[in-house]
């Protein structure tokens, strides 16, 4: 996905800023045309019109659907703050053919936006009780109690939408737990299909693999279990050293198109971390700059984007994944080695894909840091933003310790995710299933505290 990195033309540009996205997409066709194209350019180019069709599909929503939601959801919401929210460009729209189109969580960025409106929604009792779980457990860490270990049931279950899908064959990949840092152990209990290929535990984005015929009530699913511990590390920062080994330089590179030095991001981290010279501080200070003055914001699908932490840095919002990789990014401009972690945030009522990151600091090694879950909000305890730097609980699933890696068997077509590996990815032998084309569930079986 480095292609991303190269500019489009201005009149593809232009047009597409228009909304006129037909004449965009017969833009990249002429231009395609040509035998001379750099490769690069060439490779933007095809996957342009991919991303106008996935762009547009991420904008559902008429003004008027809009609208409806937002007096159906917003107790007594008056025709003057509606139009207040539409001057203030806190409603995600664009103009798709000259029609105004809403984009798919317009109404939960809003409330992300402008929390004062979440007072007039209807309650979600069963997130707060999650949360209360979630805040107890961190309170109880930070005042001394011992890390537990838990073992883990869950199970995910994806089922193509045979009406919206081209092909005769379906070829799925499903995220599975990896062994590595709070992980301790991964099992396989079962598979909806007697034939699949899990892939070693050192697979960057680790999948199990299955394939099947496209049929009424084709489904895939695995259930397995594991084994987690919450971490928390007590640091002394006269203790780290500014030293690493050499294979840990990997971390601390560019990876384009989105972990790029950009003389922006470049200068930025140098007013966060001014003259300090302890990457442990260093790796402090970013996280703190970046849980105090980005709010969260759920984000497009990820392959819209040309560079995610500038886009991050310049809006000064982001999703866990879009805060994680702006942080990644960072610390690896600061010399602190960092990377991706990746799967589930899995508590004992429900499951949901979430990112965060490692950074590494010697002699205590890797030590995670989770910006969304640490990002400092009105109705969140303050001791929520200082746990989640160099510790975590045990609500997680881990299936990724990199972002952009290749699955195995390499899919074929684009991914509905090209940089990371939470609810399924499928194909068939003549196009990806993108994925509003499939349901997905994931499921708790079973969430019982152990003996470390």
């Amino acid at each position: 996905m480095e292609f991303m990195n190269t500019p489009l033309f201005e009149e593809l540009e232009r047009e597409e800023k228009l909304g006129n996205f037909s004449r965009a997409r017969q833009l990249i066709m002429q231009k395609l045309e040509s035998s001379s194209l750099p490769t690069m350019l060439k490779a933007r180019l095809e996957f342009e019109l991919e991303r106008i069709e996935r762009l547009v599909k991420n904008y559902p929503f008429t003004e008027m659907e809009a609208k409806k939601k937002l007096f159906e959801s917003i107790k007594d919401l008056s025709e003057k703050e509606y139009d207040e929210l539409i001057n203030a460009a806190v409603l995600d729209y664009i103009v798709v053919e000259g029609e105004k189109r809403f984009e798919a969580r317009f109404f939960e960025n809003l409330l992300f936006a402008i929390p004062k409106y979440k007072s007039r929604t209807k309650k979600d009792e069963k997130s707060e009780k999650v949360r209360e779980l979630l805040y107890n457990r961190v309170e109880s860490l930070l005042s001394g109690d011992k890390p537990k270990s838990y073992r883990v049931t869950a199970e995910i279950k994806v089922t193509p939408d045979i009406s919206k899908i081209k092909g005769n064959h379906v070829k799925c990949w499903l995220p599975f737990p990896k062994v590595e840092a709070q992980i301790s152990d991964a099992k396989l209990i079962e598979t909806s299909h007697e034939k699949f290929l899990l892939t070693p535990n050192e697979t960057p984005h680790r999948t199990i693999y299955m394939e099947d015929d496209l049929k009424e009530g084709l489904y895939f699913s695995v259930r397995f279990e594991y084994v987690i511990s919450e971490q928390y590390t007590t640091v002394n920062p006269d203790k780290v050293k500014a030293t690493f080994s050499p294979e840990l330089s990997k971390y601390l590179v560019e990876r384009p198109p989105h972990i790029v030095f950009t003389p922006y991001l470049k200068q930025l981290t140098s007013e966060i971390i001014g003259g300090e010279e302890n990457p442990y501080l260093k790796a402090k200070k970013l996280y703190e700059w970046i849980t105090h003055n980005v709010r969260y914001s759920y984000m497009h699908p990820y392959a819209l984007y040309e560079n995610i932490p500038m886009f991050v840095a310049s809006n000064l919002r982001g999703d866990c994944g879009a805060q994680a990789s702006l942080y990644i990014t960072l610390c690896r401009i600061a010399g602190v080695p960092a990377r991706w972690q990746s799967g589930w945030y899995a508590n004992p009522a429900f499951a949901s894909p979430h990112d965060w990151t490692m950074f590494y600091v010697e002699p205590y090694g890797w030590l995670p840091a989770d910006l969304s879950f640490g990002g400092v909000r009105p109705e969140r305890p303050d001791f929520v933003n200082k746990f989640y730097f160099g510790n975590l609980d045990a609500f997680r699933m881990v299936a990724n310790s990199e972002y952009m890696a290749d699955f195995q068997p390499i899919k074929r077509f684009w991914r509905s995710d090209p940089y990371d590996n939470q609810v399924g990815e499928l194909e068939t032998e003549v196009e990806n299933i993108y994925n509003d084309a499939f349901k997905v569930e994931m499921k708790i079986i079973s969430f019982e505290e152990i003996e470390n």
